[in-house]
Parts: structure tokens; sequence; C-alpha cells
């Protein structure tokens, strides 16, 4: 039975339709694909620039010094519920207690909710904050989540 051209047009719409939906979503498959990669430089950029803020904090402590931030002169200078400052400026948590040759932290301040110990060693100064010779990123890679493991890190 022939097709009447009426039958021919609406048939040639219809894959021309379904051809349309293909590309489309071969586009929308390209623009995820886009937009996963802006937001992973985005994120590679973000790190960068706080790399470089922690050196320009890092040189402008040691050209100016720490003004009136002296070293700890005793563990005793160290008191509870003092912040915790990293080199780059952030604050990293709260001083729970000192126990031997290690600051500990209450765990309410803590990103995972537990106690981490930080080595005496690291402090570089105390005044009305614990001030560290590390930076954050550092602190948190080297922190422990007990005191034991916590020997001889500096």
């Amino acid at each position: 039975m022939a097709e009447s051209f009426k039958d021919k047009v609406e048939q040639a719409g219809h894959r021309i339709a379904e051809k349309a939906t293909e590309v489309g979503h071969k586009v929308g498959e390209g623009v995820e694909k886009a937009a996963d990669w802006a937001k992973e430089k985005a994120h590679e950029a973000g790190n960068r620039l706080g790399e470089a803020k922690d050196k320009v904090v890092n040189r402008v402590h040691e050209a100016v010094g720490s003004g009136s931030c002296g070293p700890a002169k005793s563990n005793a200078d160290i008191r509870p519920h003092m912040d915790v400052v990293g080199s780059c400026g952030n604050k990293l948590g709260v001083v729970d207690c000192v126990e031997g040759d290690r600051v500990k932290l209450t765990k309410n301040d803590s990103p995972d909710g537990r106690h981490h110990f930080i080595p005496l060693g690291w402090v570089e100064c105390v005044d009305s904050q614990v001030r560290l010779k590390k930076n954050s990123v550092e602190t948190f890679q080297g922190w422990k989540s007990d005191a034991a493991s916590c020997d001889g890190d500096v």
C-alpha cells in the first residue's frame, strides 16, 4: 500500500525528533563534563590560593615578628579554653589541658568530635592564644587522636 505524502512527512518528523533527542543527550553529557571540569579547576585554584595566603602570612610574621607573643615559659602558660591557632592564622581548636609534653584539644571544637593531641614542640609562642609553628593543613595532617601516638613528634 502506497504511503501518502502526509505519512512520509510525519515519519520524517519523527526521525528528526529522535535525532534531536539523541543530540540533546550528547550535549547534556558534554555540559556535565564541562561543569565537572570547571569545579575541579576552581577547587585546585582555591587550594593554591590558600597555600599562597599561608606563605604570605608566614612571611609577614617573620618580617614583623609576632608582637607580644612570646615563647611558653612552661606548660603552665598553656591554659584550658585557650584558642589554638595555626601559623596561617586559622583557629584549629581549643585547649582542653596539657598532658605531659602534649596539648590536648577539646573534642567539642573538633571537626570529627574527637580529642586531638599536638606536641608541645609545635608551639611557636603563647599569648592570649597558643600559636603553632605549623599551618592548619600541616596540623590537621599531623595531629593524633591518642596521646601515646603523639610521642616524639616535632
